[in-house]
């Protein structure tokens, strides 16, 4: 059934353009044209949608203060599909052959979320049964992007969608979940390609591991500026503001880095090839956008009185929600670090950021220990907000207006 309201068509807005940029980011690292393709498909009906809406703000407004309150949700569908738009750009660099250089591939194998892909065996526990069943972001730490059926692309699949064999299973997520996952698929051990051997650092190297940073951040960026209206958190939209800031910066570095390393290409240093730095600079101007939209979003928290309400319910009704959850005294998870937890594998959620002492630490490390009182804003698969809860010692009850409330764990 195709979304009918604002609120709806919101909230499948926000989640189409989030699957395109991690499609965008997967079709980049599988070098997949057909994958890319995909992501430019998304770019109509998110536009189809894009149009829809804003015909339904025009319809709605009746006086000038609804049309105020209107301006703001205007101005955060436009944000949606600008990141869009960034999706089609990353993605664009496979289509048109812009090229990256082999050490990205190589880096972002190593970040805190991956792009896999897995082929479902005759036969294993995925095959013949629907996707929902196995609750994969909460087993796995891993989400299905889209699934290749022979020529045929099913992208977002739902819960109801049977895996069959043969099947080829995009997906994101923890990479500490990728072994399991090929349990499941009957697919065998994964051993990943050899990282070249350490030698000095050179222009193209600095280029490459800041390109990673500021897709991190752009990304970071965004999922804050959804949570600070979800939230109407200035404290929140004032970090998205400082990430946007050291994005434009690292983009400037990087342009300079690019060039030397042209420049030391066509001079004979280092021998590097300038056709694959394309890449890199239009990889770069997409992240640096992103982090400009999410600056446009959070503006709103930071000059507006008043969200219009469907803001916030279209915003918490997507695919992966957003709690803000405090650290309680004796909580399971005090005093343990975040690698130590495991959350993107179970219950499946991803820290955004750790408010602690009045600021916030945004993607924490692995070795980041969680303090008593420190707040957890962590994004995540509805199905594992009860466990994640539990680890930080609450527990979720519904109160007579059907709100949400955390109610302390008791001993025993």
């Amino acid at each position: 059934m195709e979304p009918r309201t604002l609120r709806e068509m919101l909230a499948e807005a926000k989640d189409t353009s989030e699957v395109m940029v991690d499609l965008a980011y997967a079709s980049l690292f599988f070098d997949d044209a057909d994958m890319a393709d995909e992501v430019d498909e998304l770019e109509h009906e998110i536009s189809e949608l894009v149009h829809r809406m804003r015909a339904l703000c025009i319809v709605a407004v009746r006086n000038p203060r609804e049309a105020e309150a209107m301006s703001a949700v205007l101005q955060v569908i436009s944000s949606v599909e600008r990141i869009g738009n960034d999706a089609v750009d990353i993605a664009r660099i496979v289509t048109r052959r812009l090229g990256i250089p082999r050490q990205l591939v190589l880096d972002l194998m190593d970040a805190e979320e991956v792009s896999h892909r897995v082929e479902v065996a005759e036969g294993s526990h995925f095959a013949n049964r629907p996707l929902g069943s196995f609750e994969l972001p909460v087993v796995t730490g891993m989400r299905v992007l889209a699934i290749r059926r022979g020529r045929t692309w099913l992208v977002d699949p739902g819960g109801d969608d049977i895996i069959n064999p043969g099947d080829v299973l995009f997906l994101r997520g923890a990479p500490e979940g990728i072994t399991r996952l090929r349990e499941l698929a009957g697919a065998p051990a994964y051993r990943p390609p050899a990282a070249e051997e350490a030698s000095a650092l050179t222009d193209l190297d600095r280029a490459v591991d800041t390109i990673v940073e500021m897709k991190n951040l752009s990304e970071v960026a965004v999922g804050l500026a959804y949570s600070s209206l979800v939230f109407r958190d200035r404290s929140l939209a004032a970090e998205v503001r400082h990430l946007e800031d050291r994005l434009d910066e690292m983009k400037i570095r990087l342009e300079l880095w690019v060039l030397r390393a042209a420049g030391d290409g066509q001079q004979g240093g280092v021998g590097v090839d300038p056709k694959p730095l394309r890449g890199l600079l239009h990889l770069a101007a997409a992240a640096e956008d992103l982090g400009d939209q999410a600056q446009q979003m959070v503006w709103l928290v930071e000059k507006s009185s008043e969200l219009h309400p469907v803001l916030h319910m279209a915003l918490g009704d997507t695919d992966d929600i957003v709690v803000r959850l405090p650290v309680a005294t004796g909580a399971p998870a005090a005093g343990r670090s975040l690698g130590g937890l495991e959350l993107p594998i179970e219950p499946g959620f991803t820290v955004l950021a750790i408010e602690r002492d009045g600021r916030y630490l945004y993607r924490p490390r692995r070795h980041v220990e969680l303090r008593v009182d420190d707040t957890v804003l962590a994004s995540g698969p509805e199905e594992g907000r009860a466990a994640l809860a539990e680890l930080f010692g609450w527990r979720l009850l519904v109160d007579e207006e059907d709100e949400l409330v955390l109610e302390p764990l008791t001993a025993g």
